[in-house]
């Protein structure tokens, strides 16, 4: 809520609305919101930056202690009131230091390759699909589903366990349209307590925006109501993994005419040649991308065809692209018009996500990549010589595994720049090790008292 952007206009409307403090907010590398609070009273002195932080203090801010600070800089059109809060007002903001952008701010990163879009007449559209866990904080320890029913074996798009979550899924639901985010859909997924909320596609750096903004907002409403939101890629062996599918597309910024569209499509899938330009562009630098869009240790136990549960996880694990066929890493949904990469799962940086995917997708584009034909059967239940015969490799199976591909891979230092993309190796690289030399239940259960 901005009025024509105009921040005189803004302030006065947030004084009639009973506004009291502001949140110029910026992220770390994780995507988690940061900020400092400032009263109503100092909007124009913080419009200016006046915010100062220390970027040592923030994961994968690469500044040491004895460096200037980062100053956040709001951007006015993304003024959002609060709606478990209407007193405060949030805002998206890009990160300046010593007089100019800040190059590893992950806002910044997102700015700039939509920028270089700009340059060839492209604007890019995205829309992130929403999965996340509510559960609730067991007394002894641990957590359980929300839900007070039983569990089902298979639980998707049950009616009983989304009426039973209405009440305070609803005040979720309620609260992003009050937004004008568009919501068009919302279900109980695979996993008991988890669930699924789509809203409206925008441009891309308003939607990361809103991804963020969403992950803090469906949390502070869980806990509202005794629970909390967990965007955690596999809290459940034997349950779905929750995802963060892109969907994306180009659109010319003359007419705003969307680009993948075709009605002609040979391959079937009503996908332009420029959409399929991009698929190609992605899934060249796949693997790398992956070490961004499934940043933890826990992303990889959602990368698996099978694992604990019963059947096929869904999840990606080849790189692959396909019409309206779930198998694929990258898909083209029916209608086509767009592209969805299904790799990026609810933990993902969304600024830096979306950076490194339409990165991708762009140089296919410059350099007019052809993907092949797209796959239309059931890639699970291929042989590794099946695959091998048709060029289709796994994805990387563990994060030590992505972080490798990502930095043979120079699309990482060119999106990120060198600073950032160092940044990740190396708090990414000591998140595995950590994680490596963790003694698990599982290792003491199996082994302790083996003789």
């Amino acid at each position: 809520m901005s009025p024509n952007h105009n921040p005189d206009a803004l302030a006065t409307a947030l004084e009639k609305q009973g506004v009291k403090y502001l949140l110029p907010t910026y992220v770390d590398m994780h995507g988690v919101s940061k900020s400092k609070v400032v009263p109503t009273s100092h909007y124009m002195r913080m419009l200016g930056g006046s915010e100062l932080c220390t970027g040592a203090a923030v994961d994968g801010v690469p500044q040491d202690v004895s460096d200037e600070e980062i100053s956040a800089h709001p951007d006015p059109a993304s003024c959002t009131i609060l709606p478990w809060r209407p007193d405060t007002a949030w805002f998206a903001s890009d990160l300046w230091c010593e007089g100019k952008p800040f190059e590893p701010c992950s806002r910044n990163i997102l700015g700039r390759v939509l920028a270089d879009a700009a340059t060839m007449g492209y604007g890019v559209n995205a829309g992130i699909e929403a999965e996340f866990y509510v559960l609730q904080d067991q007394a002894g320890g641990g957590y359980q589903p929300f839900n007070k029913r039983d569990n089902l074996a298979k639980p998707a798009y049950d009616v009983a366990r989304l009426i039973e979550n209405l009440p305070w899924l609803g005040e979720l639901v309620d609260a992003m349209n009050q937004l004008g985010w568009g919501v068009y859909s919302f279900d109980h997924e695979d996993g008991i307590g988890q669930f699924e909320i789509d809203f409206k596609y925008f441009d891309a750096r308003t939607v990361a925006d809103r991804m963020v903004f969403f992950r803090l907002m469906a949390d502070e409403i869980a806990r509202r109501h005794g629970a909390f939101a967990s965007f955690m890629p596999k809290p459940y062996a034997d349950r779905a993994g929750s995802g963060a599918h892109f969907n994306i597309s180009l659109f010319d910024l003359k007419d705003q005419r969307n680009l993948f569209e075709s009605s002609d499509d040979p391959r079937g899938c009503s996908l332009s040649g420029l959409g399929y330009h991009f698929v190609a562009g992605v899934l060249k630098h796949l693997p790398a991308i992956c070490a961004v869009v499934a940043p933890t240790v826990n992303s990889y136990k959602r990368l698996v065809p099978k694992g604990a549960m019963p059947g096929f996880t869904w999840a990606p694990i080849f790189v692959s692209y396909g019409g309206n066929n779930r198998t694929n890493t990258v898909r083209i949904p029916l209608g086509g018009g767009r592209v969805e990469l299904r790799l990026p799962d609810a933990a993902c940086n969304p600024y830096l996500g979306l950076a490194m995917t339409i990165a991708a997708g762009m140089e296919g584009v410059r350099d007019r990549l052809d993907p092949g034909e797209p796959h239309r059967e059931n890639m699970y239940l291929k042989t590794q010589s099946e695959l091998g015969a048709i060029g289709v490799s796994r994805l990387p199976a563990t994060l030590e595994q992505a972080l490798d591909a990502f930095e043979a891979d120079p699309l990482g230092q060119a999106v990120m720049g060198s600073k950032m993309a160092s940044a990740w190796l190396d708090y990414k690289r000591a998140e595995w090790h950590a994680y490596s030399v963790h003694v698990t239940d599982w290792e003491k259960q199996h082994y302790l008292k083996m003789i």
